[in-house]
């Protein structure tokens, strides 16, 4: 369990204890937890029932056991302890396959891994000027934001530019009351200097939205000629490019005659795994793998801070890096069998960390509005 998996599992127990009536206070945003100092008890520690006391009414101790009785047992955890006025400890569970859990988790929620419910329900009206990077990006805040489970509304002060549609824009029809306008949170990156058919033309749809948002919103948008270099030097080629091999990978052990899933060994695959018992399913994963699984581990928190700041960009330097970390893995570790190798349970680990990436790239650039095509 990384520290992004204890935090949420850390708030959900918060939010569960709220609906729950037994906790009366505000669920925060986020759940900070932090390697325990020396001579302090368990993995990591937590303030949070401190923080909840005061707005509970109850004492930080109290806040504490409501707590600690909502993740003992959950999975990757092995003890819950409190400490001092009310700190809550955690001890790992050393045995659980949380790496094994986690791309599992991403298999199974597909696009919408690291999609939460922070803000279920909660109306949130967003307003921009028309202008191209306005309007690319009050969407894609609002996209982050919808994926944290609140309602949006985006709206433009004025009839919006008809070259917005070819950027996948469009607003929710009826027009919003002059109250709700007054309002709305005002998205106002730097403008980005020219039209949106002028930036069409010259890039497309996909490279023009990632060059609008990549940048900090306070930031110039540097939109030059590098947004189409076919080449790893490009972000968002890496990115798509990125995604692009996992599926490669897919079709190669297809060819191969294997899958990620468990289980699926063929004939080759089992005589390959007995004859070569050092390529388990329980290899353990090198320093390159270990790195692209935090990372993909991170990437509800990185949603969640996305929508919560209104910052695109924040996603988009974490594909970014989460792009970089699996052509690291790939290199070190081929999820295909190289020469005279037989398919075997190891092959199968990797692709399922590939796909799994793949997944992830995909989910990302879906909410900055980007293609993320197969084939690249």
């Amino acid at each position: 369990m990384t520290p992004a998996d204890l935090s949420a599992t850390v708030l959900h127990a918060v939010r569960r204890a709220v609906d729950e009536h037994v906790l009366r206070a505000p669920v925060p945003a986020r759940v900070r937890v932090e390697r325990t100092r020396p001579g302090g008890r368990g993995d990591y520690a937590s303030a949070v029932a401190l923080q909840l006391a005061g707005p509970a009414a109850l004492t930080a101790r109290e806040v504490a056991e409501i707590l600690r009785d909502r993740v003992a047992g959950e999975p990757g955890i092995g003890r819950v302890e409190i400490t001092g006025p009310g700190f809550l400890n955690f001890t790992l569970d050393a045995t659980a396959d949380v790496h094994g859990a986690l791309v599992a988790r991403v298999r199974a929620q597909g696009l919408r891994y690291g999609h939460g419910d922070a803000r279920a329900g909660e109306p949130v009206r967003l307003r921009h000027a028309r202008e191209v990077r306005a309007a690319v990006t009050a969407h894609a805040v609002g996209a982050l934001v919808r994926s944290q489970g609140a309602l949006v509304h985006v709206a433009c002060d004025e009839a919006p530019d008809p070259d917005w549609v070819r950027l996948g824009i469009s607003y929710e029809a009826g027009a919003p009351s002059a109250k709700e306008i007054a309002e709305a949170a005002g998205i106002r990156p730097v403008p980005a200097g020219a039209t949106a058919g002028e930036l069409l033309g010259r890039f497309g749809p996909d490279a023009t939205r990632w060059g609008l948002l990549r940048p900090a919103g306070h930031d110039r948008a540097p939109l030059g000629d590098g947004l189409l270099v076919q080449g790893e030097d490009n972000p968002l080629f890496l990115v798509r490019y990125a995604h692009a091999r996992t599926h490669a990978l897919t079709r190669g052990a297809a060819l191969l005659g294997f899958t990620s899933a468990p289980g699926e060994e063929t004939a080759e695959t089992s005589a390959a795994e007995t004859s070569a018992p050092e390529t388990s399913a329980a290899e353990t994963p090198g320093a390159e793998a270990l790195a692209l699984l935090a990372l993909l581990a991170d990437h509800p928190a990185v949603l969640a801070a996305a929508a919560h700041h209104r910052a695109p960009d924040r996603l988009a330097r974490h594909l970014e890096a989460v792009a970089q970390a699996f052509f690291d893995f790939h290199d070190a570790a081929s999820p295909l069998p190289v020469g005279d190798e037989k398919p075997s349970a190891a092959h199968r680990t990797r692709l399922a960390l590939a796909e799994a990436t793949g997944t992830v790239l995909a989910g990302g650039l879906s909410l900055l509005g980007i293609d993320a095509p197969p084939y690249l």
